[in-house]
């Protein structure tokens, strides 16, 4: 076996063993190997925690939300945490302190300083993560306090639903979503997600630690924190919030910042790919290899020219027309039958240059990886 065979091969097993092997494994896995969560509602203290940046679009509308959930009335406080804001946020959120939101005004720090802050107020018996622009399920706080009544249960992730997309676009990026729940819905029955959904996540305040500073990924440090206390991370399907989709372009911003976060994860806790972890496989498989999916395509492309004939052609020209399918989907319309095609090439692609581009925080500072995003929303 020639060494350009020899590369090629080993980079397709894993690019096909990332995308579909692993996820088919971990639904049968998941199919016979389930472990339920034992649920019942009982009333603890909850401390909500809003971290905010320039957020007067949404905050009203955000506690509004928060103040509707169909929670016992005393058992739940609301932190606003300003991270150094420079709109209305402080001046929206203190007209809400008659119905109990109390107001932190912050120096700029980033959203690990914030939460630290919040972290060192927080008196609820359970911490309830959520972000500055969806909205909730009444029952949505609710649903993830019956979780706890599960004592092998440390934190639990709701669902971020997405609404509709109006473009073939916000519609492929949808799908990529709906594949990433399947997964930690399947790693959820197992045993534990490898992190939450930023937005709507609680865990016990107990487990808490502080966060690094600049740390990217704040619903995945936290989160395992509980794991590796030997507490599972669980998903559920029942406590919801709602957003609009996202842009392509939005999309690549977030993947970007949330796939360097890995690489950090990895500086910040060694022993993810340690015996420690009681889920390593599904770690390397899920997480790591989304790491070295770009570089693994890359190879199998280069690879495939060196390929003896006929079987450099049987093995790039697919790989090129993919290409060439995403780029043409720049110049289509979306009425353009074509695009329901041209647009999934177009989003996977985008998303693995964006996993390319996250391995740069091996030279960047992390601060760098905090951009902002528009939406289409907030662009109405």
């Amino acid at each position: 076996m020639t060494l350009a065979v020899w590369l090629f091969v080993t980079a397709a097993f894993f690019i096909v063993y990332t995308l579909f092997l692993y996820p088919a494994l971990l639904a049968l896995l998941s199919r016979f190997c389930t472990r339920p969560v034992t649920r019942a509602f009982q009333p603890r203290t909850v401390t909500v925690l809003l971290p905010v940046h320039n957020g007067q679009q949404f905050l009203a509308a955000k506690l509004d939300s928060l103040l509707a959930m169909d929670y016992p009335s005393g058992a739940m406080n609301i932190l606003v945490l300003s991270d150094g804001s420079t709109d209305d946020t402080a001046a929206i959120a203190r007209q809400f302190a008659s119905r109990g939101v109390v107001f932190y005004d912050l120096p700029h720090s980033g959203k690990a300083g914030a939460l630290n802050a919040g972290l060192r107020e927080a008196t609820g018996e359970i911490l309830f993560f959520t972000d500055v622009r969806q909205q909730m399920e009444p029952l949505c706080l609710r649903r993830l306090v019956e979780c706890f009544a599960d004592p092998s249960v440390g934190a639990v992730s709701g669902e971020l639903c997405i609404r509709s997309g109006e473009t073939q676009s916000e519609v492929s990026v949808g799908l990529y979503w709906k594949y990433e729940k399947l997964i930690r819905k399947w790693l959820s029955s197992l045993d534990s997600t490898l992190g939450a959904t930023g937005c709507v996540y609680a865990m016990r305040r107990a487990l808490a630690a502080p966060l690094p500073v600049g740390c990217l990924l704040d619903d995945v440090f936290l989160p395992l924190q509980a794991f590796f206390a030997g507490y599972r991370v669980v998903f559920d399907d029942t406590a919801r919030v709602y957003d609009y989709p996202a842009s392509l372009k939005n999309e690549f911003k977030r993947k970007v910042r949330t796939l360097a976060g890995n690489y950090q994860l990895l500086f910040y806790m060694p022993r993810l790919l340690g015996p420690s972890n009681r889920l390593w496989l599904h770690f390397v498989s899920h997480k790591l290899s989304r790491l070295l999916l770009p570089f693994l395509l890359l190879l199998a492309l280069g690879a495939g020219l060196f390929l003896p004939s006929p079987w450099h052609l049987i093995c790039t020209v697919p790989q090129v027309l993919f290409y060439l399918l995403a780029w043409l989907d720049l110049g289509l319309s979306d009425k353009n039958p074509l695009k329901k095609l041209t647009s999934p090439c177009r989003t996977f692609t985008v998303l693995m240059a964006a996993s390319f581009c996250a391995s740069s925080i091996l030279f960047r500072p992390n601060a760098q990886f905090w951009v902002t995003t528009t939406h289409r929303r907030a662009d109405k």
